[in-house]
């Protein structure tokens, strides 16, 4: 049944929303992190953890964003193809609410207008926004405001087939290693494996939205995520990056069918906060 939505409703939602990623840690996050407390072995460690935790608890309280870097926004947005949608252009919509949700919200504004000439928007638009028709008659809402100190830590490899899944591992730890104190652990790793160019790198941004503690559906790639944060955590860099065993809380792996000549992995790395909050509807 066709279903009409409102792009004002959708506007007020995601001004709701980049308030609420930016003051509270979603619920998922806010258990890994207290499990990382319980079990990181460095005295050091337990300490940054729990000042982390202090101040994601000040924040809630108090209406301070748990960043200074309150992110540039990221939105997906899953729309039923039985959705009709009125009152205006849906992209203008949403920037709508970025502008509303940061300008309202006092959030730090963080985009320029030219990436060279670096002109300030002074509102945090224009939103970088993913679009996908799928069944239904629901809008589903992801808004996953990105700090650009783990993000300029992301990378992308265009392996060879013939790297297999060793030289994805490697790729992974690579870029992680790389990444160490930058990217303010402890970090949530999005990995793309498959597809092309820019498809591994939505994938791996895409995988950073997963609640932490969910695997991939695909048995083999649950082992890698397992694996690999395993790996990670025995690299030594820690909490802060000052060392301990807590250096990630989570390896989400998202694949896509590939070329038959290449082997695209992308990792995307988003720093202890992990902002992202859903809604449908």
């Amino acid at each position: 049944m066709i279903r009409t939505v409102s792009v004002n409703e959708i506007a007020k939602n995601i001004q709701e929303m980049c308030i609420e990623a930016n003051h509270f840690l979603s619920s998922d996050m806010q258990k890994a992190m207290s499990r990382a407390k319980e079990s990181e072995e460095s005295t050091l460690g337990r300490q940054i953890l729990g000042q982390l935790q202090e101040n994601l608890a000040i924040a809630g309280e108090e209406m301070i964003p748990i960043c200074q870097d309150t992110g540039m926004a990221v939105i997906f947005l899953e729309i039923g193809q039985d959705v009709h949608l009125e009152d205006g252009p849906l992209e203008d919509a949403v920037n709508e609410g970025v502008r509303r949700g940061y300008v309202d919200g006092f959030l730090r504004k963080s985009v320029v207008k030219d990436p060279l000439i670096r002109e300030n928007t002074k509102d945090n638009t224009p939103a970088v926004i993913h679009t996908r028709i799928v069944r239904g008659n629901q809008v589903k809402i992801t808004v996953a405001p990105k700090g650009f100190g783990s993000e300029n830590m992301s990378r992308i490899f265009m392996l060879k087939p013939a790297e297999g899944t060793e030289g994805v591992k490697n790729a992974v730890l690579t870029a992680v290693k790389d990444a160490g104190p930058n990217a303010c652990p402890p970090m949530v790793v999005g990995v793309g494996i498959g597809g092309t160019f820019e498809k591994c790198a939505l994938m791996a941004k895409e995988a950073l939205t997963r609640e932490v503690g969910v695997h991939s559906d695909v048995s083999y790639i649950k082992d890698m995520e397992e694996e690999l944060l395993e790996k990670i955590n025995g690299l030594g860099i820690g909490p802060g990056g000052l060392g301990g065993t807590t250096t990630a809380l989570a390896v989400n792996i998202n694949t896509y069918p590939t070329h038959i000549a290449g082997l695209p992995v992308a990792v995307n790395i988003c720093c202890h906060v992990n902002r992202h909050v859903v809604r449908v509807i």
